[in-house]
């Protein structure tokens, strides 16, 4: 591990520490695209502040408009309205190469033909920053990406966490004041694309360099982030902390798309002391924590995540009073060895996702065809959009 005083990487300007400014901030940002004739947007008015340091995540589908807005901040696109700021600075229509950014990539681009050391090294010899110097930034950020003694390898005789770790390093060692990553591990397999998001998380506070992240998965952006703002049709839809987006999804968009969330509707049948009934039989029922804008007869939608819920073989005699219960009939069952997952079609006229986790002993478990309750807390549910 590095010490303090011979840091690979540059703490952020001490100005703009002591006076909070944001690393980045979007001030307005419209961006279009003309196509056949017709302007398209793919970015609208955002206005958004990454703070200094900070693990941020732009997180949507296909074409939400993350990768716009990353492109951005690069200075690869300008916006069509409205400035981008970096350390408090306009940098709208500066070019690429002349703003303290540096991009990370899902290909790498490593060049072939170089060693570890050649490839980390080159963007500082294109600086003509001094022989001893290049060697010691090296050194030390090899030593952060975990590559110490890797230096002679080429490209070609590491592996895809290495090759990683490689673009990483050759990125942090030129200290940029923000490093831009895009979808940088697609192209790893499942078990070394987990390793890596903890090592990258590692990475980024050891190097305290702020990390933009843009990725369609959301178990990559759970993992890693500090906050996330999850993007759909180029407007952010929630903007937070993992576990306010993922316990509190602000819309039905954001719990479809971050994990997995079952939704049901219904209208309140009473509202009072906090909570809201919606009623479907005699005793199939949802009890949702509101606000005091809930009145009887409103129509809303509840979200409950599938580990929340207990799946019942027989109706539990304690859910006369207090939480949910729902009745239904298993469709599904799929066995993922830590878990049981259940496909239940419910009386609310939803089909409901049951995670049971899978006991050392768990013999009773449910079959396509039976007849099951879903019960959970109160404050388990969540109203969406309320």
């Amino acid at each position: 591990m590095t010490s303090p005083q011979h840091s690979a990487v540059a703490a952020p300007p001490s100005g703009a520490a002591a006076g909070g400014q944001p690393a980045i901030r979007f001030a307005g940002v419209h961006k279009t695209y003309l196509a056949h004739g017709d302007e398209v947007p793919a970015v609208k008015r955002l206005d958004l502040a990454i703070a200094q340091g900070e693990f941020f995540s732009l997180l949507g589908p296909s074409g939400c408009g993350k990768t716009t807005t990353m492109r951005m901040i690069a200075g690869f696109e300008e916006p069509t309205a409205g400035k981008v700021f970096l350390d408090g600075e306009d940098v709208t229509g500066v070019a690429p190469n002349k703003r303290d950014v540096n991009m990370v990539f899902q290909s790498y681009a490593l060049f072939p033909h170089l060693n570890t050391f050649q490839n980390v090294a080159f963007g500082l010899e294109r600086k003509k920053v001094g022989k001893d110097e290049i060697r010691r930034r090296v050194a030390e950020i090899l030593e952060i990406v975990s590559l110490t003694g890797m230096e002679r390898r080429a490209p070609r005789e590491m592996s895809g966490g290495q090759q990683q770790r490689v673009a990483l390093a050759r990125a942090l060692v030129n200290r940029p004041r923000a490093l831009l990553l895009d979808e940088p591990l697609g192209a790893l397999d499942l078990k070394l694309r987990q390793q890596m998001q903890v090592e990258l998380k590692r990475i980024q506070r050891e190097v305290g360099i702020t990390f933009i992240y843009v990725t369609h998965d959301q178990g990559e952006a759970l993992t890693m982030s500090d906050r996330i703002a999850v993007m759909n049709a180029g407007a952010i839809e929630q903007l937070g902390t993992p576990r306010e987006i993922y316990e509190r999804p602000a819309s039905r968009f954001v719990a479809g798309f971050i994990g997995t969330s079952n939704i049901v509707d219904g209208h309140v049948e009473r509202a009072e002391n906090g909570l809201a009934l919606l009623s479907y039989t005699e005793q199939d029922r949802v009890v949702v924590p509101c606000g005091s804008a809930v009145r009887a007869g409103d129509k809303i939608e509840v979200s409950v995540r599938p580990e929340k819920i207990d799946l019942h073989r027989a109706l539990p005699p304690a859910t006369s009073t207090g939480g949910s219960v729902l009745s239904g009939v298993v469709n599904e069952v799929v066995y993922h060895g830590t878990s049981t997952n259940y496909t239940v079609a419910t009386a609310a006229g939803a089909d409901f996702t049951v995670f049971d986790q899978n006991a050392s002993n768990a013999e009773d478990l449910a079959d396509r065809g039976d007849r099951v309750y879903l019960t959970w807390a109160p404050q388990h549910s969540y109203m969406i959009g309320v």
